[in-house]
This record gives structure tokens, sequence and C-alpha cells, in this order.
């Protein structure tokens, strides 16, 4: 075990000394919007009243990689599917690269493998939550259009 600040949890990712999975790094790049743990419980204490969103990730299969969508990204389905009775899955044989240079509301994380993950958000939190910083941790440029 290792304390880690979120900064230093997302580098230690990057480097591949460590590993966790998508929604853990999109948490980690929301709490990169705080220097400390005060900041944190300040902005925690005045944000609880305001409500909760139930959210289910979609995830898109594209030619070279994966996307997960979350609400509010223009390709996120009018009807998730939340009980996984569906099995929905989406596909297309376009690369994530041209999915984003297409694209222009996102909420999604881009998945190149287990260690190149990118999160790319521009649209509005509900509910005062505050958006993750928007970090990746490949060398494409996919914020042109941001």
């Amino acid at each position: 075990f290792q304390w880690s600040s979120p900064p230093e949890a997302i580098e230690r990712f990057k480097s591949q000394e460590i590993w966790f999975p998508p929604p853990q790094f999109y948490e980690f790049c929301r709490l990169c919007n705080f220097s400390s743990l005060r900041e944190l419980q300040k902005f925690s204490s005045t944000r609880a009243l305001e409500g909760c969103e139930h959210w289910m990730p979609v995830m898109l299969s594209a030619a070279d990689g994966f996307i997960q969508l979350l609400p509010g990204d223009e390709l996120y389905p009018e009807d998730p599917d939340y009980t996984g009775e569906k099995k929905m899955v989406m596909s297309t044989d376009k690369n994530v690269e041209d999915l984003m240079k297409e694209g222009g509301i996102f909420h999604r994380i881009v998945i190149k493998n287990i260690h190149n993950l990118a999160v790319y958000v521009n649209i509005q939190a509900k509910y005062k939550h505050i958006n993750p910083l928007m970090m990746k941790c490949d060398n494409s440029d996919y914020n042109s259009r941001l």
C-alpha cells in the first residue's frame, strides 16, 4: 500500500507502476480539482444537498480502441441499458481519432489499452458537481475541438 495524491496516482498510472479501471481514473481526474482535503470537504458539504444522477457508462467499440460514453455525450444513447438485460453493444468501424475529430459534445473516457486512457468533458456537470480535469495518458491531440 502507498498513499498518493490524485495527481501522483495519475502519474504512477501513466508510468505503468499501478493500474486502476477507467471509472477510478475519471474520479482521480475529478479529485485533481482540489488542492487539499479541506477544499474537497467544503465542496462536498455544500454540494451534498443538490442531488445525484444515475450513471451507466455505455461502451462503444471502435476500430482501434474503446470509448466509455457517459450521460451528456452526443453519442450516449437515449435509452441506456441500466440492467444489462438488453446486452447493448455499440460498435463502429471508425477509429477513435476520427470519432473525436467528428464530435463536439464530449463526456467520455477514451481507452486505447489498459494504460492508455483519456478523459474528455466539455459539458456542464449536473447538480453542481465538478467535472474532471481532462487528462490523457498518451500523445494524441483531441483537444483542438474542445
